[in-house]
C-alpha cells in the first residue's frame, strides 16, 4: 500500500498529539465541504441506477458527454493499465504515486522524464501527466496539451491528463476536448474530492474514447457508486451558484497561503495551485525538517522526502492563525541556527 496523505491517527500516535487537536492540510481536499442535503431513504434502500440524471449532470459541468463515472479518479488509475497491451509509458513527475504503480504492476516499463517536451521525444505508446500536477503545483496550458495530444495521435500514442486538482482553473481544462474528433486519444481524469471536498463519496469520471470506456466498464463491473454518492454528486454537479463561490474562495486561499510562505521561507522555491503550495527545500533533508516542526505544532503537511518537497494544503478560516505561528516559529529556528553556525 502506497503512502498518502490524511493519516491522522498516525500521526497522532507518532507525535503525542491529540486526534482532535491537529489541522489536517496533507491532503489537498478543500477545507469546505459541499453541503450534502437530506439523502432520501430511497437513494439507500435501492440499488445504485446508471440511468439516473447523474451522467448528464457530469456532462453538463465538465463539457463533455464522453464519460464514465467510477469510484473517485483511482478506481479509473488502476484499472485503465490493464486495457493497454504491456510497453513503455512516459510519466511527467515526480507525481501522484498511485499512477507509476498501476502501470508497473499491469507490466509496463515506467519512464519518468521533467516536463512534457521531453516526454513526446520518448516515443512511448502513453504519456501521462497530472495537470495541475501533484505535489510540484506545475500546470500545462490547454494549448500545448492539446498540441502534445495531436503529436501523440499521429504516432499512434495517447495522452492522458490526470485533472484532479482542475476545476480551480478551468481555462487549462481539455475534459471538454477529450475522445473528442480533434483529440480522439486523449483521456482525462476528474474527480469530486479535491474541489467539491467530497472525498469519502468516492465519485470520478474518465473521458475519452468509447471503445476504451465500454471496456473499463465492463473490467469495473456494475455499481461501482454506491446510491447515496451519486445523488449527492448530482447536486453538487448541478449546484453552480455553489460552485462559482467554491472557486473564489479557494483561489483567494491559495493565494494567501503562496504569500504566506513567500513571507515565511523567503529562501525556499514555491510552487502553488489554488488548492496547495509546495515547498521545494534545498538542502532535501530540510523538507523533514520542516514536516517534523509543522508536525510538532499539530499540523499535518504531506512530506515527498525523496524530492525534498512539502505539500501544504489551504487552511480553513480558523487555522490560519496556528498556521501562520508554526510558520513563523519555522522561520526563527533556522534564523537562529543560521546565525549560531557562522
Amino acid at each position: 500500500m502506497l503512502e498518502h496523505g490524511g493519516r491522522l491517527r498516525a500521526a497522532a500516535q507518532t507525535f503525542g498529539i491529540p486526534l482532535e487537536s491537529w489541522v489536517d492540510l496533507s491532503t489537498g481536499i478543500s477545507p469546505w465541504c459541499y453541503p450534502v442535503p437530506t439523502i432520501p431513504e430511497t437513494a439507500w434502500h435501492r440499488l445504485p441506477e446508471p440511468e439516473d440524471a447523474l451522467d448528464a449532470a457530469a456532462a453538463r459541468y465538465y463539457g463533455n458527454a464522453a464519460l464514465l463515472a467510477t469510484s473517485g479518479s483511482q478506481a479509473a488509475i488502476q484499472m485503465l493499465p490493464r486495457l493497454f497491451a504491456p510497453g513503455p509509458v512516459t510519466l511527467i513527475g515526480p507525481t501522484y504515486n498511485e499512477h507509476a504503480a498501476a502501470w508497473r504492476t499491469a507490466g509496463h516499463t515506467v519512464t519518468f522524464v521533467a516536463d512534457l517536451s521531453e516526454a513526446l521525444t520518448r516515443g512511448a505508446p502513453v504519456t501521462l501527466l497530472c495537470n495541475p500536477n501533484n505535489p510540484t503545483a506545475t500546470q500545462v496550458d490547454r494549448a500545448t496539451l492539446l498540441h502534445a495530444a495531436s503529436h501523440l495521435q499521429r504516432r499512434g500514442g495517447w495522452l492522458i491528463v490526470d485533472e484532479a486538482y482542475g476545476d480551480a482553473t478551468p481555462a487549462f481544462s481539455v475534459t471538454p476536448d477529450a475522445g473528442m474528433s480533434a483529440a480522439p486519444r486523449l483521456i482525462t481524469l476528474r474527480s469530486l474530492g479535491k474541489f467539491f471536498g467530497l472525498a469519502g463519496a468516492r465519485v470520478g469520471f474518465l473521458f475519452g474514447d468509447a471503445a476504451l470506456r465500454y471496456r473499463l466498464n465492463d473490467a469495473l463491473g456494475p455499481w461501482t457508486i454506491n446510491g447515496p454518492a451519486r445523488w449527492v454528486a448530482q447536486h453538487a454537479l448541478n449546484d453552480i451558484a455553489w460552485q462559482t463561490r467554491q472557486r473564489e474562495r479557494i483561489l483567494e486561499a491559495g493565494a494567501r497561503l503562496h504569500t504566506l510562505l513567500h513571507q515565511t521561507l523567503p529562501t525556499t522555491r514555491i510552487a502553488s495551485t489554488g488548492l496547495f503550495s509546495t515547498c521545494m527545500l534545498t538542502p532535501s533533508t530540510d523538507a523533514r525538517r520542516l514536516f517534523e516542526h509543522l508536525a510538532r505544532c499539530g499540523i499535518l503537511t504531506r512530506l515527498f522526502v525523496d524530492d525534498g518537497l512539502v505539500r501544504i494544503g489551504i487552511p480553513d478560516d480558523s487555522a490560519w492563525p496556528r498556521l501562520n505561528d508554526a510558520l513563523k516559529s519555522w522561520q526563527h529556528e533556522t534564523h537562529t541556527e543560521n546565525h549560531d553556525n557562522r
